[in-house]
């Protein structure tokens, strides 16, 4: 039976099911060319937005020349394979001001571009302050493509955490779906494995999916092409390859029972570069079963004192920030420090480019914009100005492989700009008065 490109979303799943495979790998198979089951879908455009915390080292991050002509900086030099894939934006300042001091209003704000409420929660010297007034770009990207049937997802969007743990207050949240709806990172792996394959109870289960997964590639092998046929061997190595991570951390138990990571539990901090890379995997995963096009990273958190031993860096991130520019030391080893993110932004771009996008020709880089930031521009001063924006990859069709200056702009119209990109052509996003000038001419 020949199926064409009027066929609908429930005959393809009708068509699917004939095939006699089950529901747990219907998302993925729905997605395969060669079962002539896409042709009518519409791009997948995706956005991913990850945060390191504590501002940058402005000397080695921001290039010295604006255009395409611009070198990386020894911070962004692990992004040097996909400079040709990148906007560098300076002068982008978050001018959000009200309560909460410049840690609270950088981390709260840097979503959502408004005011934070008053509240009891003391920060620094300034007034105390609650969470933010407004719903965060990435929930309200997720909400639009929520609205659409074309662009719905099983979870809208997923938000990965890296060490971000032991308390919540506007400091440590980035995201929110509403006023005073801050919404919480999953920071442990397993738990979001379980939260996007179902609850796994022991190692019985997890094996049971891998055999579930053989089984489909073999019912449908005569009826996909070649490409395809290794989109679904590398499906099936992603599960086989979890259940290895498992084995390997000797950790039987977080299967059936994930932690709960409190302050001051070491093996998290040192298990972050491990934790990281499991978080990115399952990213790019939950990204090629289309179960969410909108995702947030956070590293850790603002005013975090993560202690990077992996570096050889035995002091406190936020407590190293605050040393002077003088400080040879302190700026060596922040400038590591903020490389480190950097090279994790690269490990996530480079997984995004091998892996082909599902359905469609290229990767999953060519649908998808990255937005590496940070809640302030520099340490010491904590200044809101010149905050870090870095964007890579090709899902917005921005002109990328440049570097620019934006002379004090408002991150307002950044965010606008995101919206405007995947068609949500929003007038103003967060403070209506900071928004003016509309979104930022990328193309």
């Amino acid at each position: 039976m020949k199926y064409n490109k009027r066929m609908n979303t429930i005959d393809r799943r009708q068509f699917i099911r004939s095939l006699g495979v089950s529901s747990t790998s219907l998302p993925f198979l729905m997605g395969l060319p060669s079962l002539g089951l896409a042709k009518t879908a519409p791009r997948r455009k995706r956005l991913v937005i990850m945060f390191s915390p504590n501002g940058t080292i402005p000397k080695n991050f921001w290039p010295d020349s604006t255009g395409s002509n611009f070198e990386l900086k020894q911070i962004m030099e692990p992004l040097a394979p996909y400079r040709n894939r990148m906007l560098v934006l300076n002068g982008l300042n978050n001018k959000v001001r009200g309560d909460g001091d410049s840690h609270m209003r950088g981390m709260s704000c840097l979503l959502t571009g408004i005011e934070l409420f008053p509240g009891n929660i003391q920060g620094g010297s300034d007034t105390p302050a609650g969470w933010a007034k407004g719903i965060s770009i990435d929930q309200e990207i997720k909400n639009f493509f929520q609205s659409h049937e074309a662009t719905r997802t099983r979870f809208g969007s997923l938000e990965f955490g890296v060490g971000v743990t032991d308390r919540a207050d506007p400091w440590t949240r980035m995201s929110y779906a509403g006023p005073n709806q801050p919404v919480a990172p999953t920071d442990d792996p397993y738990q979001m494995y379980k939260k996007l394959y179902g609850q796994l109870r022991d190692r019985d289960s997890l094996l049971n999916i891998l055999d579930i997964v053989r089984n489909d590639l073999k019912r449908v092998s005569t009826k996909i092409s070649a490409e395809d046929k290794r989109l679904l061997e590398e499906h099936a190595n992603f599960v086989r390859q979890m259940e290895q991570e498992f084995a390997q951390t000797n950790e039987k138990a977080l299967i059936s029972n994930p932690p709960k990571f409190e302050a001051g539990i070491t093996n998290q901090n040192d298990n972050v570069p491990r934790l990281s890379r499991m978080q990115i995997d399952l990213m790019v995963n939950s990204f090629v079963n289309d179960f969410a096009r909108v995702g947030t990273l956070q590293y850790t958190k603002s005013v975090g004192q993560a202690r990077m031993n992996w570096l050889n860096i035995k002091d406190g991130h936020h407590g190293l920030s605050h040393e002077s520019d003088k400080n040879d030391d302190a700026v060596d080893k922040l400038t590591r420090i903020n490389k480190w993110f950097a090279g994790e932004l690269a490990y996530l771009t480079k997984r995004l480019a091998e892996t082909p996008e599902p359905g469609a020709n290229g990767s999953l880089l060519d649908n998808t914009t990255i937005v590496w930031t940070n809640e302030l521009g520099k340490g010491n001063s904590h200044t809101l100005n010149n905050i870090p924006f870095v964007v890579i990859g090709n899902g917005m069709d921005f002109r990328m492989g440049r570097s620019l200056n934006l002379k004090g702009t408002a991150h307002n119209r950044l965010m606008i700009s995101l919206a405007h990109a995947v068609g949500h052509n929003i007038d103003y996003f967060g403070n209506k008065k900071l928004s003016q000038g509309g979104p930022l001419d990328l193309g």
